[in-house]
């Protein structure tokens, strides 16, 4: 398995449609999709489906990638950036299942993700979206160094935009 970037704790990959049980149990899990607007997977075999179709890797050289603990080789999660055209925009996002929560994971994950973004991927601008009352996601993007850009509607909650221009991120 080809791993694209690694912390002192984590490597992080592309994820596979091996990785459909662990996507259909974070997913299934209430609180790990609460702030998401995503809805859990109907079963493991719609992940793989998901899976086996999620083409942001070939399509735009990124994509969210499985995150996974050196130690053990457990699946924590998922981080990432992600293009989203209709904003022409590249997005960092992470869910982790809840029992890594409040670990270090997601801080760790997303830093290393953004490094690729700004040096391996040359990209210039950086946002993360949330809820406005996710503020453990938020208090995330504020540490990997993203500022408060502005408000936004997140599909009917009130939300928050968070961005790092790379020129800012290389003081």
């Amino acid at each position: 398995m080809k791993f694209i970037l690694q912390t002192n704790r984590l490597l992080l990959r592309e994820l596979t449609p091996e990785d459909a049980q662990n996507m259909y149990l974070l997913n299934l899990d209430p609180e790990v999709i609460r702030y998401t607007g995503d809805g859990p997977f109907a079963s493991e075999a719609e992940a793989r489906l998901f899976l086996e179709n999620y083409d942001h890797y070939k399509k735009y050289g990124m994509g969210r990638w499985a995150v996974i603990r050196k130690s053990d080789e457990a699946f924590l999660g998922w981080c990432g950036l992600k293009y989203i055209p209709d904003f022409g925009e590249h997005d960092i996002g992470y869910r982790f299942f809840r029992k890594y929560w409040g670990l270090g994971y997601a801080t760790e994950s997303a830093k290393v993700c953004l490094e690729y973004g700004f040096d391996a991927l040359g990209l210039t601008t950086i946002v993360g979206r949330a809820m406005r009352d996710n503020l453990a996601s938020i208090r995330v993007l504020e540490k990997i160094g993203l500022r408060f850009h502005g408000d936004f509607d997140f599909e009917g909650h009130s939300g928050v935009v968070y961005r790092l221009d790379k020129q800012i991120a290389s003081l």
